[in-house]
């Protein structure tokens, strides 16, 4: 997932903090927060596959 598609997902969703609850990480905010210069990592990708093609769909789509 590249880094500007992330990054409006994470706005979206309400910011680091609230990504990251929404994934159930307990990830710092830092952690999110690079995220969005890299992208989120193939890994998160995959084990939360169905929510983020949900938000993907829905937050991508309004910017288009």
């Amino acid at each position: 997932m590249d880094a500007n598609e992330t990054s409006r997902i994470i706005a979206a969703v309400g910011g680091d903090a609230a990504f990251a609850r929404l994934l159930g990480l307990k990830a710092s905010q830092q952690r999110i927060n690079n995220w969005k210069r890299r992208g989120i990592p193939a890994d998160v990708v995959v084990a939360n596959y169905e929510l983020i093609q949900r938000l993907r769909a829905e937050y991508t789509q309004e910017s288009n």
